[in-house]
């Protein structure tokens, strides 16, 4: 005799009631009945699963989950249920897999009643338990044989393999140089000019200071431009809470500004600064109000990194390259590819205020520097046009 859809949903709601009511035995029967008649959705499935689960039927559990995951791949519910099946059987990796992507695809929590958020909990503390099982067996195959003295590479790999890290890649805006390193801060020692830089630090910030003593000088890092489409980008468009005094800008120098900082010019006269027409280098200090974040985002073009001077760094400070989180200390600077994800804030009382600067990678080739240049000069005397960096 075939079930009715109307007979399906009472038979559910019966099997559910005797999940409730402590009847495991009763429910089974009842979701049999459903997946029998070819009715069952997921939800059956998965009260099916249940049911075998409390009567300790391992393989009466496994076959009913699996079919609720067919019809549901993302059911919550049942993810974490073939995680426990898995975690009894003893395959720790494959059920740290299962409640991984249940963590993963869960909505928000204040979307979710108080059972599936506990439900949550319990899956990533079990989850959380497994890696660290799993690293802990890792790094202990691997002493021995170079892991204590490993490069930084290997470590940021084994951090990826064992999701500590996530991966991130250059993302320019407009402009994308193929083959070149995926590298979020580079290693200072790469860089020795830098060091005339860095000895300059009194005199560079002798001379913000100065600045500083007009603060109308400053204006919003990111100005809107009547002449191209407004890109709020998370509210910092027109927003002085970051906001920059320029000594060069957009490849050309600010006689009045740069006039007033002969000795952050001078300490910068060997830097292999980006110089493209129009566009590049800019050279500015960039101040950060009380309170702010600038939230993450990417840079324009990955044929140039940005360098970093901190001059005035209060408590609360902090940078984001990727993975690399860092705290910025003055008159210590660093290189980072402005193209993959970042974001800095300033949660102190009193303004941040950094030396920022571009210069070419040193990957690219004289030769290769010249065409990016070139290039660029190229598209914007097309149709007469002078923009920045937008193309």
């Amino acid at each position: 005799m075939q079930t009715s859809v109307f007979d399906a949903y009472a038979l559910a709601r019966a099997g559910v009631e005797a999940l409730r009511q402590g009847d495991p035995r009763k429910a089974r029967e009842l979701f049999e009945l459903i997946v029998d008649a070819g009715q069952a959705d997921a939800s059956s499935c998965l009260g099916l699963a249940y049911a075998c689960s409390r009567l300790n039927d391992r393989p009466g559990t496994m076959a009913a989950v699996d079919r609720a995951l067919v019809l549901e791949p993302r059911n919550l519910r049942a993810l974490i249920l073939k995680g426990d099946c898995l975690a009894e059987l003893g395959d720790a990796r494959a059920a740290c897999s299962f409640y991984n992507f249940a963590l993963q695809t869960a909505p928000p929590e204040h979307e979710l009643p108080a059972e599936m958020r506990d439900e949550l909990s319990r899956a990533q503390a079990m989850r959380d338990r497994y890696a660290a099982q799993f690293e802990d067996f890792l790094r202990g195959q691997l002493l021995g044989k170079g892991l204590e003295s490993a490069s930084a590479r290997f470590t940021q790999s084994l951090d990826l393999l064992l999701g500590k890290k996530s991966i991130y890649f250059q993302q320019p805006r407009t402009y994308y140089f193929p083959e070149l390193p995926q590298i979020q801060f580079y290693n200072r020692r790469a860089f020795p000019w830098l060091d005339k830089v860095e000895a300059a630090t009194p005199d560079i910030r002798s001379e913000l200071l100065a600045v500083m003593q007009q603060m109308s000088a400053f204006k919003p890092y990111v100005e809107s431009d009547p002449k191209r489409p407004r890109k709020e980008q998370d509210g910092m468009t027109d927003n002085p809470d970051w906001s920059a005094f320029y000594l060069w800008k957009d490849g050309e120098v600010v006689p009045e500004n740069a006039a007033r900082c002969p000795h952050t010019m001078a300490a910068l006269a060997d830097a292999p600064l980006s110089h493209v027409r129009n566009r590049s280098p800019s050279i500015l200090f960039s101040l950060l109000r009380p309170g702010a974040h600038i939230p993450s985002h990417s840079g324009l073009v990955n044929t140039r990194l940005i360098c970093h001077l901190p001059l005035i760094v209060p408590p609360d400070c902090a940078f984001r390259v990727g993975n690399d989180m860092r705290v910025p200390v003055e008159g210590k600077a660093w290189v980072f590819d402005d193209t993959i994800e970042h974001e800095a804030w300033n949660r102190s009382d009193r303004n941040r205020v950094i030396l920022l600067f571009d210069v070419w990678r040193p990957e690219l080739t004289e030769e290769e520097r010249a065409l990016v240049g070139g290039m660029f000069e190229a598209i914007d005397a097309y149709e007469g046009r002078k923009p920045a960096w937008g193309i």
